[in-house]
């Protein structure tokens, strides 16, 4: 029903919350890493720092090595597939930023809530993603649950108990207690030494940067800026992440990032961070990190009339990403029905090249 009032319609604003890929990010995802098959698999040959032992007498012959030794890791991924229903019914109403005055397209309508609704289900799975890289950075676990807390996924990489340390002394929220630069210099030597490579950044929770750049002793070592030992200088890039500086600590030289990229927890409905706020990851850059990603398993061909512009998968090796995608109408043609799914698996294939610091002791 019209009056006499005027109305001017300005453009629709529509809230999305993005989903962060800064953990993620840190895992390769290169094209073997995209499969159909129900386990990851992958063969590790470990090294040592040994050192050559003398001979005594060249009789002996050399001493036997054993260049070929390995293990082999096989994973099961967890499986994401999630959906949106489009009802004709409601194609009728006045979608957001449509002219009151003109008679809906139905099947533009209906195409144009099946794009949102998979960019939707896009960025839950990779908050789910996200997630899964920051346990595994921290705990070097991952654990899934419901919305009543039920453990549904778990899976132990079996990460050493020494790259999950908590400190002796709590770093004080106004520098009074605490030896940060004691702490990271002696999580750095085990990591280097586990790892065989040196780590060279550090992932801050809100808190923990907090607590860092409070220590008297953290500010003398940034204030050595002259002699290129030391600068914070931050620069925002990605959702929740920002890179703070460099600090040289005890002959290793650290990338410093913040990071405050959150998610809705199911259990409580409360949003929790993806880095625990008093906690630090200590990575290697050197160290190898992987992003696998399955199919999920469809039968036939789908049908070209419910999918006219969306391709069955899209496996993305830059973004690290992959979707299968399906799409079908109920017979009477009243629904369309759209579906995104993947099974992922962050691998920490090169398990003692990071660790993680709790800043504060419980």
């Amino acid at each position: 029903m019209s009056d006499n009032s005027t109305t001017r319609l300005i453009q629709m604003y529509q809230e999305e919350s993005e989903a962060p890929l800064f953990l993620s990010g840190f895992f390769r995802s290169p094209p073997q890493n995209f499969h159909s098959s129900e386990k990851v698999g992958i063969d590790i040959i470990r090294d040592d720092e040994d050192i050559a032992i003398v001979l005594t007498d060249l009789s002996v012959g050399a001493r036997h090595n054993e260049a070929t030794k390995y293990v082999n890791k096989e994973f099961a991924p967890p499986i994401f597939d999630e959906m949106i229903d489009v009802n004709a019914y409601k194609l009728v109403n006045r979608q957001a930023g449509q002219d009151p005055f003109m008679d809906p397209d139905f099947n533009a309508v209906a195409l144009q809530e099946a794009f949102s609704g998979v960019r939707k289900l896009e960025r839950k799975i990779r908050r789910s993603i996200e997630l899964m890289c920051s346990q595994v950075l921290q705990t070097g676990a991952v654990t899934l649950t419901d919305a009543a807390g039920v453990g549904l996924y778990t899976l132990d990489y079996q990460a050493k108990a020494t790259h999950k340390k908590m400190v002796d002394t709590t770093w004080a929220e106004d520098g009074s207690t605490g030896t940060p630069l004691a702490d990271l210099a002696a999580l750095a030597r085990v990591v280097r030494r586990d790892g065989k490579q040196k780590p060279d950044r550090l992932l801050f929770g809100s808190s923990a940067m907090a607590r860092f750049l409070a220590n008297a002793k953290v500010q003398a070592a940034l204030e050595r800026d002259g002699i290129g030992l030391g600068q914070v200088t931050p620069v925002a890039r990605g959702e929740g992440a920002s890179f703070v500086g460099r600090i040289f600590i005890d002959n290793y030289w650290f990338e410093m990032w913040m990071y405050e990229g959150f998610y809705k927890d199911p259990v409580t409905g409360n949003m929790l961070d993806y880095i625990s706020t008093n906690n630090i990851i200590m990575l290697s850059s050197a160290g190898r990190l992987d992003l696998s990603f399955g199919a999920i398993p469809l039968i036939g061909e789908p049908d070209p009339a419910t999918m006219p512009y969306l391709p069955p998968r899209m496996s993305d090796s830059a973004r690290g990403m992959d979707l299968t995608l399906n799409a079908w109408r109920t017979p009477d043609r009243k629904h369309l029905k759209v579906s995104a799914g993947t099974r992922p698996l962050p691998i920490p294939t090169a398990i003692d090249t990071f660790a993680c610091l709790t800043t504060v002791h419980s």
